[in-house]
């Protein structure tokens, strides 16, 4: 599994001409490491006097993000599984009509079933993305500086995997269906951004005042 990699491990794959672990890969990483920036925001709250009034919200939200950091992690593994059928399909031959249908249609379910983990990595980025907004409010003062850096990674994490389901969808013949897969990305990705970029400046203001 390649979430059990080192960090090490993972980044000489990662650069290696291997097409596995790829752009998904690292865009789920990038978003559980944004999670757990926030988690421990949380961890660093938690026992605080200055803080009593939120501590059970604060656990609320430490179990939310560790659920959320789990689910990007366990991305890592899904989006290499849904590649290694799509990189064979485009291998397979289409000398004869009859080749060359059965390609067509191994591709397009190949396709879509690519496009399907990305498009889980921005669901999962954004929700992390919403989670950080309460733990900027309530977290301690002290790392609110953490939270800004948890959002971006989660920012980079919602974008770049976008990018991997419009990879796909733009080679599918069924445009009803891709369009839908983008249209669902278009939402994530104007919602998620606004958010991680009000969530940035909101602390970034803190900081800077």
């Amino acid at each position: 599994m390649i979430k059990q990699n080192s960090i090490e491990e993972f980044l000489i794959s990662l650069s290696s001409k291997s097409p596995i672990p790829g752009g998904g890969g690292a865009c789920a990483l990038g978003g559980a490491i944004g999670s757990s920036l926030g988690s421990m925001v949380g961890n660093l709250t938690l026992g605080k006097k200055k803080y009593l009034s939120v501590q059970e919200d604060i656990q609320v939200l430490l179990e939310k993000l560790s659920q959320n950091t789990s689910e990007l992690l366990l991305l890592m593994d899904k989006d290499a599984h849904a590649f290694e059928p799509l990189s064979k399909a485009y291998a397979l031959p289409k000398e004869t009509e009859e080749e060359k249908l059965y390609k067509e249609q191994v591709m397009e379910k190949c396709l879509y079933d690519a496009s399907l983990v990305p498009l889980e990595i921005m669901e999962q980025a954004y929700k992390g993305i919403l989670l950080q907004e309460e733990m900027a409010e309530k977290g301690t003062q002290i790392a609110i500086s953490d939270v800004a850096v948890g959002v971006m990674f989660l920012r980079s994490a919602l974008l770049g995997a976008a990018v991997n389901v419009w990879i796909n969808t733009k080679s599918m013949k069924n445009r009803k269906v891709a369009e839908c897969l983008n249209q669902r990305v278009e939402e994530l990705k104007q919602a998620g951004t606004q958010k991680a970029d009000f969530i940035f400046d909101k602390v970034t203001s803190k900081l800077q005042s």
